[in-house]
């Protein structure tokens, strides 16, 4: 079963940002414990069956907002001909059909996607280029790719007092992350078997990503709340896809 359901049991854990009284984290604990890793290059099929090496680069990134197109554009201007397949290309942003902003896709993929057999190595010439200059890919990348395959959405809650607060949850990106469109991908990393198996869990794996998202005070109590979700015997509402819990590390 390479693909487990997009139904399964889950535990979710709550806790107020320590940084912030008006905001409350919601986190999936069975995905931020599961054992997935990216696997580009290393078996990943890609979400279109045509372009397999592509891996989730076919469609060109949205940007989240000006910031984030001004920032990628910053380092785009970075890139030199041994980082870039593509280097040379005018025109690095487009629009869907709704008016949104993304990278350009230019011959089936996105712009800044090296191909197979390029002399500076095949995958996204921003990821390739943070990795060269000791940067993290968060740092070069468009915001949904170094986010994927982590969700954080917003939701302004008022309660029964009639104090609101604003719930922050920190989730999987599954198939229904993409709206309708996703359930027709050919194939999809976060609930297949063949990317659960990494060496670390998520919240480890992708620490910097999740300080990124939450904050250092979040992420600190986040870390605690896995720890002791792992540590349970037996460890309850596991990731289906994971063949084996990763235990966490002593800190």
């Amino acid at each position: 079963m390479p693909e487990v359901p997009l139904d399964f049991p889950r535990a979710f854990v709550e806790f107020p940002d320590p940084a912030d009284d008006e905001r409350l984290f919601r986190c999936d604990l069975t995905w931020l414990t599961s054992s997935w890793t990216c696997i580009f290059g290393s078996g990943c099929h890609g979400i279109l069956k045509s372009r397999p090496d592509d891996g989730c680069c076919s469609l060109g990134a949205h940007f989240s907002d000006k910031a984030d197109e001004k920032r990628v554009m910053g380092f785009a201007k970075k890139l030199t001909r041994d980082d870039w397949q593509l280097h040379g290309t005018k025109k690095l942003v487009d629009k869907d059909e709704d008016g949104a902003r993304k990278t350009r896709v230019v011959d089936g993929a996105c712009v800044f996607l090296n191909r197979p057999g390029f002399a500076g190595g095949a995958g996204c010439a921003l990821h390739g280029y943070a990795l060269r200059t000791g940067r993290h890919p968060l740092e070069t990348k468009p915001d949904v790719c170094w986010q994927l395959p982590i969700r954080r959405s917003f939701d302004h809650v008022e309660r029964t007092d009639g104090t609101q607060v604003l719930v922050v949850t920190i989730a999987e990106y599954d198939r229904r992350g993409w709206g309708p469109g996703g359930h027709d991908l050919n194939w999809y990393c976060s609930g297949n078997t063949e990317a659960h198996v990494g060496k670390e869990p998520v919240y480890v794996s992708n620490g910097p990503e999740l300080v990124e998202l939450m904050g250092r005070p979040a992420y600190d109590a986040l870390v605690g709340h896995c720890e002791t979700h792992l540590a349970r015997l037996p460890v309850v509402a596991p990731h289906p896809a994971d063949a084996t819990p990763k235990r966490p590390k002593r800190r």
